[in-house]
């Protein structure tokens, strides 16, 4: 079966980023809320608590992303008796992988204090904390996460968003009412763990009523599980490398700089990752596709295709680092106040990170559509590792900044040419100096962009909530005028708009 695959993609932008724009209002909403009724402290515990278990889901191995690549042949082939063997053995998988997360989270509860300077709140155990966050990622595995992976790779990411709106929604306004009458921590977290577990039993309902023939039974030959298997340790020297990047940042910063300078750093990634969140859901929602285009299209297509992809990321991505440039101050001062803020100089480092973590991420998305975790598994293990020592380093020397550099530099000098290279040595299969050169020249474009609407929003001066509204008026027209000057008589510039306009008019029934 040949996936639908403009219409699925626009299916799941629409509604993937009806639930992005939901998990960045609510959840800010909600930092709010616990910055105003219980404090600093209780902001930076969370988010202590968050990256600890997203190093815990290194148990993971990386079994999500080759499930879901493994369905995309026999989804194309119709071969359901395939695919229900494949979920019964992802159904043992996840059953082993939470109870591996249950056993070594446990045993490092011990350890959880000296991961906290001193500045934790006279009232909290966070013994107890912990271990409700611990029991929430356990029951992710242990009920029916498998189904996610179902609707994933049929491009039903939809479903799964509808689904976590209506439960989040339900959750929220419970939590709110613990924060605001109960001021109570406890409260707050057990509700999390209830609207974990009801998103994922509503799921696997939802799935089974979609694909009732579609049910965990069956086994796969010897030579497909140790196929799957080789895809899976790949996939965990991956997943070390991403942990590392992503989430040893936050421990590092409890460690050494204490919880309230970490939920002020908390507070600018926050918006940074919301942002960045927003362009997650483009990747997620063609990456089904992707893998499906990877299978049935020549490497010309394909090819074309990633220029395409690029050519509209860079657009997007040049209007957010405008924004960020101009609105950042702005708006934290609108929303936290100048005792919670960062210097300016911050601002500069924070659009380079977010331009360093976007670009790896569009490719990464080619890669695991096309299953080439085995040559790029130790890409994001020595990232991480440089990132982690660079942390531990230059956190002693120059404090906050050091965290932000480090992980730039990881970025710039190591991910960033190991997974070019790989990209178009074993998919595009010819030279990358073109498609590099190609990559500064938006590069330049986007740093002319940034400093024009930098020097045109800090000659009015404006101040307060209305800043907020000329200053992305002024960003988004100038970051498209200028592009549009410099590339309107490409033919990647031609490409896009046509790839747009197909996905903006696609009727039922057609291909991409």
């Amino acid at each position: 079966m040949k996936i639908e695959r403009t219409k699925r993609a626009k299916q799941n932008i629409i509604f993937g980023t009806m639930l992005k724009l939901y998990q960045i209002i609510i959840p800010f909403l909600m930092r709010t809320l616990m910055i105003y009724y219980l404090g600093v402290e209780y902001l930076g515990l969370n988010s202590l608590f968050t990256s600890i278990l997203q190093v815990l889901n290194l148990a993971e191995l990386g079994v999500g992303n080759a499930m879901v690549f493994c369905m995309y042949r026999p989804i194309a082939n119709d071969n359901e008796e395939e695919l229900c063997a494949l979920m019964r053995l992802y159904k043992i998988y996840y059953r082993i992988i939470g109870t591996v997360i249950l056993l070594v989270g446990l045993a490092i509860c011990p350890f959880i204090p000296y991961l906290i300077k001193s500045d934790l709140p006279s009232n909290i155990n966070a013994y107890i904390l912990y271990l409700i966050n611990l029991l929430a990622t356990v029951f992710s595995y242990w009920l029916f996460a498998y189904k996610n992976s179902l609707l994933q790779a049929y491009q039903r990411v939809d479903i799964i968003s509808k689904i976590t709106i209506i439960i989040n929604t339900i959750m929220y306004v419970l939590q709110a009412i613990a924060l605001i009458i109960f001021k109570n921590y406890y409260y707050y977290i057990v509700l999390t763990l209830l609207g974990q577990i009801c998103i994922n039993v509503v799921t696997a309902i939802i799935s089974i009523k979609m694909y009732p023939s579609l049910v965990p039974k069956g086994k796969l030959d010897k030579i497909k599980i140790k196929k799957l298997n080789q895809k899976i340790k790949d996939l965990f020297i991956t997943k070390i490398g991403t942990v590392a990047v992503n989430s040893t940042d936050s421990i590092v910063i409890s460690t050494f700089l204490g919880l309230a300078q970490l939920a002020i750093y908390q507070n600018y990634y926050y918006v940074l990752n919301a942002i960045y969140g927003i362009m997650m859901v483009i990747f997620n929602a063609v990456l089904a596709g992707i893998g499906n285009s990877l299978i049935t299209e020549t490497k010309e297509k394909n090819y074309t295709d990633l220029k395409k992809f690029t050519f509209i990321i860079q657009w997007i991505c040049c209007i957010c680092i405008c924004c960020l440039a101009c609105l950042y101050q702005p708006f934290m001062k609108i929303w936290v106040g100048n005792d919670l803020m960062l210097q300016d100089n911050y601002i500069i480092l924070f659009c380079m990170l977010f331009y360093v973590l976007v670009l790896p991420t569009m490719w990464a998305t080619i890669k695991d559509a096309a299953g080439l975790w085995h040559y790029d598994r130790f890409r994001p293990f020595i990232t991480g590792i440089v990132n982690l020592i660079l942390n531990i380093l230059l956190v002693n020397i120059i404090g906050l900044y050091g965290i932000i550099i480090a992980t730039i530099l990881s970025e710039i000098f190591i991910a960033i040419p190991w997974i070019l290279h790989n990209l178009f040595k074993y998919i595009y299969k010819c030279s990358m100096i073109k498609y590099c050169i190609y990559l500064l020249k938006h590069l330049i474009c986007i740093i002319i962009c940034t400093v024009v609407s930098v020097w045109y929003c800090g000659c009015l001066k404006i101040d307060g909530i209305y800043s907020i509204v000329i200053y992305i008026t002024i960003c988004f027209i100038i970051s498209n005028f200028i592009q549009y000057i410099c590339f309107f008589k490409s033919e990647e510039f031609a490409q896009s708009k046509n790839l747009i306009f197909k996905i903006l008019k696609i009727r039922n029934g057609e291909n991409a």
